[in-house]
């Protein structure tokens, strides 16, 4: 049964994406500028947690992490707003505002008929990098986070289906072995791979800080020969005539010590992201607690795991 909270929240969701779809676009990116700006301002949990994650990228002053925050709370709003307009895009709108680096990685790994699996961060706009995976001859699975209400979980999975992708609940029956499928076949697989919400993750050191990152990107290469091909994204030029950059960096390539494979390409993903997230820090959209130092003392994912 949903709950009041439940419909609520749908309510101002489809709402909203019914509203902004409908809005010039100069006034629809705006206006999200100016949320963004109001809740930068009133230091709402989302900015603090977001000035928090900030902090462990380099050594910021308190007016420079300020105003990382602000620029990190416009790009993330500019998310938002991409998310509700992109259904309207046409196909040339999305490939002809990519710009993608090293992008033969990606083609060469592909040729070589194994698929690929790519884990990224929570940068700039991941939806419209799969929709140009998809569109440019890359079919691409992944996995959604369950969301309440089940409403809004399905609007969002039909959203991305929209867009080319085949969504996977996170955490369901038969995932791994369907991604594994994918692959077998040639695909790409595109993991969130930053934020361990299975309270299983592998230990890693991410800008000098403990933190734990989901195994299933390196599981799956493993299982399946796939290359591993981390992906950070950030966005350049001013909305509404922004686009996208995909950056693809180097494969990693499993240790040959069989004990420490796991742990180690785990790490190496988390190195691939420190780099791309320094480059671009405003475009992390890491609004949750992620470093263990931030979690709360009962919280299990403080436990230091065994990798398996």
């Amino acid at each position: 049964m949903s709950t009041f909270s439940d419909r609520r929240q749908l309510w101002l969701y489809s709402t909203g994406w019914s509203a902004v779809q409908h809005m010039p676009e100069k006034a629809a990116y705006r206006s999200f500028r100016t949320i963004a700006d109001f809740f930068w301002r009133r230091r709402s949990r989302y900015v603090r947690r977001l000035e928090q994650n900030y902090a462990r990228v380099d050594k910021y002053s308190p007016d420079e992490l300020r105003e990382l925050t602000r620029l990190g709370a416009r790009s993330y709003m500019r998310y938002w707003c991409d998310a509700f307009r992109m259904s309207e895009w046409s196909h040339e709108r999305i490939l002809d505002r990519v710009r993608v680096v090293d992008e033969y990685r990606l083609r060469d790994a592909l040729a070589a008929g194994r698929g690929v699996v790519v884990p990224l961060p929570h940068m700039a706009n991941w939806d419209w990098a799969g929709a140009w995976a998809c569109l440019t001859g890359a079919p691409l699975a992944t996995v959604a986070e369950r969301l309440r209400p089940e409403a809004l979980y399905e609007r969002f999975v039909t959203y991305r289906e929209a867009l080319g992708m085949t969504v996977h609940p996170l955490g369901g029956d038969g995932v791994m072995s369907a991604l594994a499928e994918h692959l077998n076949r040639g695909g790409l697989v595109c993991l969130p791979a930053e934020r361990d919400l299975s309270k299983r993750g592998v230990p890693v050191t991410l800008f000098g800080e403990p933190t734990r990152m989901p195994a299933g990107s390196a599981m799956l290469s493993l299982r399946t020969g796939a290359p591993l091909i981390p992906v950070t994204l950030s966005y350049e030029g001013r909305e509404p005539d922004h686009g996208l950059v995909i950056r693809f960096h180097e494969p990693i390539q499993p240790p040959e010590e069989r004990g420490e494979r796991l742990a180690t390409m785990t790490q190496r993903i988390a190195d691939a992201f420190e780099t791309g997230i320094r480059a671009n820090p405003e475009d992390w959209h890491m609004t949750q607690r992620l470093f263990l130092a931030d979690l709360d003392p009962s919280d299990p994912r403080r436990a230091h795991p065994v990798p398996s």
